[in-house]
């Protein structure tokens, strides 16, 4: 007598892949399309001319973000093994930073341009609100992502990427939001303590930089080049260069009403002091990223959601450019900004060009085998 086949058990695994299949493969890398599009508004509203769209750029960066969090607590909701898997990856992990520099970075353009879409009145809550969960998720972060790197990740050796700089990067962030609400807390304690609490921000994530940098070239000489699609990242090393150079200048322009007068003569010239020779370096490295990518391209590099490792970074030297220029007085450095986001708002065109018709025809949210 033929034998008749019994259905198999369904797992857990296999029934939350079956709710909300779209989310499953959502990660946290997809925050960084957050930053990518706010870095637009407020990159462009330090430029020596009017650019405008700004306010709805941002909007845009606001309704990015609320959607993407709607969908990343479905995520966590549905498909609870899959996001602990994340957790557990050391190549996903790191970008659980993303979620913190997407809140950082649209509370700065809330203060920057956000005032012209829903006023001052509800611009400033907000950006306090965008800055208490973006310092604590980032500061989580870079204690957390590195702790699981070092007890729970099985990392090959000559592994390193550009994207272990993501979650230590956040803090730096912050320190760049923090001087912005300066002038809206009340004078004395209350500011200084929010600008040397930047300013430790400011060296907490430039000291982990400059020790996951070296470590990150070391496999680039002995190992080689990235895998293609992971070219891109090579563009993430502007972003704590970038934006350090933005936080010291931000922190100089508000340092003069909220501590004494001799450190904020000193702290206006270590803005240059260290702004020019680190932006000598990221353009540097930009040129370096940039031929990378040249070569990555010719290889046949595709589409993937690293490509807007190409907007953020490059966003961050626009900004420190701008804090040059004003502190300098150098029209090169305006100059420079303004060359350096023609080539941000190209690389955000092409990623959210790419970025759209992904979701659209569904190989961005596919499983990485199916894509």
């Amino acid at each position: 007598m033929a034998t008749v086949a019994q259905p198999r058990p369904r797992t857990r695994s296999t029934v939350a892949a079956r709710r909300r299949p779209a989310l499953r493969h959502l990660g946290p890398n997809w925050y960084a399309a957050v930053m990518g599009t706010a870095i637009i508004a407020n990159a462009g509203a330090g430029l020596p001319f009017h650019v405008p769209g700004l306010p709805v750029v941002w909007a845009l960066s606001l309704a990015m973000l609320v959607v993407l969090l709607v969908a990343r607590a479905g995520h966590w909701l549905h498909h609870h093994d899959q996001a602990r898997a994340h957790l557990l990856d050391p190549t996903v992990a790191p970008f659980y930073g993303c979620l913190s520099m997407a809140f950082l970075a649209v509370g700065i353009g809330s203060l920057s341009v956000g005032t012209d879409v829903i006023g001052e009145a509800a611009a400033v809550p907000l950006a306090w609100v965008l800055y208490g969960a973006g310092t604590l998720i980032g500061l989580v972060a870079a204690v957390a992502v590195p702790y699981l790197m070092v007890v729970r990740h099985d990392v090959a050796p000559g592994s390193a990427s550009p994207v272990w700089l993501l979650p230590v990067v956040a803090p730096m962030v912050s320190a760049t939001l923090g001087p912005l609400l300066v002038p809206h807390l009340p004078a004395g304690q209350a500011r200084e303590a929010m600008l040397l609490g930047s300013y430790a921000m400011f060296g907490m994530s430039l000291l982990a930089t400059l020790v996951i940098l070296p470590v990150v070239f070391s496999r680039l000489i002995h190992r080689g080049a990235l895998p293609l699609f992971l070219t891109p990242t090579l563009f993430l090393v502007l972003g704590p260069l970038g934006q350090s150079t933005t936080a010291v200048n931000k922190l100089a322009d508000v340092a003069g009403g909220s501590i004494g007068a001799t450190y904020a003569h000193g702290m206006a010239a270590f803005a240059v002091l260290y702004g020019v020779p680190v932006m000598g370096f990221a353009l540097m490295w930009l040129a370096l990223a940039v031929a990378m990518a040249v070569r990555a391209a010719r290889r046949g590099m595709g589409f993937a959601m690293t490509w807007w490792a190409f907007t953020f970074p490059v966003g961050t030297c626009v900004t420190g450019a701008e804090g040059l220029a004003r502190h300098t007085g150098l029209h090169a450095f305006d100059w420079l900004a303004v060359a350096l986001y023609a080539l941000l708002v190209a690389a955000w065109l092409v990623a959210g060009f790419h970025t759209v018709r992904g979701l659209v025809d569904g190989r961005l949210l596919a499983a990485p085998g199916k894509k």
